[in-house]
């Protein structure tokens, strides 16, 4: 099995990586779901509380826990998925979760960077809009700042692959899918609309 990482600052395009691949029939293990699915599994709403969630498990199982807990969830998705040669994993941040990828999985485990500059990230987050805050340039610093000191800058700079998001979102795509090592053929991709030309890498974040 193959299972490839995504790592990446909000808005460089890990939640357009991740639509891709299930474009051309990959499976997408999110994981920000484990820690939305703890949040329902203790009545609270993932919404307001997923940052203080994601925080309570490191602290009650482990630094790796959300690793940990999607570890399951990738070998489910791979043997109920009709390719099961590759996985693609949506989200990693720490280098803690990266060892235990790579523990997992060995030689197995590729991860993939997602690069894109604070202003092209921002503009995008600004037009997917999920909360206010997606337009507040002081927000959005102070929350790279936050992802950083995680240690996703660390993680970042550990990267077997990185993928430039700055040309246009076809471009995006196409790398993206050699990545994957998947054929435009296979994807059912857009990319030739023009409402996509005018949106240059406007991948969002799923995790």
């Amino acid at each position: 099995m193959n299972v490839i990482g995504t790592v990446g600052l909000p808005g460089s395009g890990k939640g357009e990586a991740a639509n891709v691949a299930e474009a051309a029939g990959i499976p997408v293990v999110v994981m920000g779901d484990v820690v939305r699915a703890e949040c329902r599994r203790r009545g609270l709403d993932p919404a307001q509380h997923h940052g203080r969630m994601a925080g309570t498990l490191r602290e009650e199982e482990g630094d790796d826990a959300i690793a940990a807990r999607t570890l399951p969830r990738i070998r489910e998705a791979a043997a109920e998925s009709d390719r099961d040669d590759t996985v693609l994993v949506d989200g990693l941040r720490s280098t803690v979760e990266l060892e235990r990828f790579r523990e997992a999985f060995g030689d197995d485990f590729t991860l993939v960077a997602i690069r894109a500059p604070f202003e092209l990230r921002a503009e995008r987050l600004g037009e997917r809009g999920r909360d206010h805050s997606d337009s507040d340039m002081a927000a959005l610093r102070e929350r790279d700042e936050r992802e950083v000191e995680l240690g996703l800058g660390d993680t970042l700079e550990r990267a077997d692959v990185e993928i430039d998001n700055t040309d246009s979102l076809a471009a995006f795509r196409e790398r993206v899918r050699e990545v994957l090592g998947v054929a435009d053929a296979e994807s059912g991709s857009s990319d030739g609309d023009p409402a996509d030309a005018e949106a240059p890498g406007a991948g969002g974040d799923g995790a």
